[in-house]
């Protein structure tokens, strides 16, 4: 697994965070070597089962060629398709960084704790997607009375 250490932090802190926004909800946690193989894992859960929302966690840190830049953009617009795809909420946090220290402050550090901020952007969009639902509901039953 790439950039283990940060990659666990980040998945730690975004279980942490759920537990405390979103309580008594089911967390699946699936690793996968790299960013690259992210998309078509979520893609894969999507087909197979009924989700609320992705967390979609990484780290891609930039070296000394254009690779990371490469796959930062396919990660992203990979995710964002299977999104709008299956109308589910995919939050992106596969973050690209230039450096560890950047990697540290991300992932490990409790200022820019993306997995924190990933879970309460998780639970804000659940949210809106429930009063969607329910929106949608109450519609047609005034369309139906």
């Amino acid at each position: 697994m790439y950039n283990e250490r940060f990659t666990d932090s980040l998945a730690e802190n975004a279980i942490e965070e759920l537990g405390e926004v979103l309580p008594m909800s089911h967390i699946d946690l699936i690793r996968v070597s790299g960013a690259f193989e992210i998309p078509a894992t979520v893609a894969n859960l999507l087909e197979r089962d009924n989700y609320n929302c992705v967390i979609a966690l990484g780290l891609i840190i930039r070296g000394e060629t254009g690779h990371a830049d490469l796959i930062a953009s396919s990660v992203t617009n990979a995710l964002q398709g299977i999104s709008v795809q299956h109308r589910i909420p995919v939050i992106h946090e596969v973050l690209l960084v230039e450096n560890e220290k950047q990697a540290h402050a991300r992932c490990i550090g409790s200022i820019k704790n993306r997995g924190r901020e990933a879970a309460r952007a998780a639970a804000n969009i659940i949210e809106v997607f429930a009063e969607i639902a329910k929106s949608m509901r109450l519609e047609d039953n005034r369309k139906s009375n």
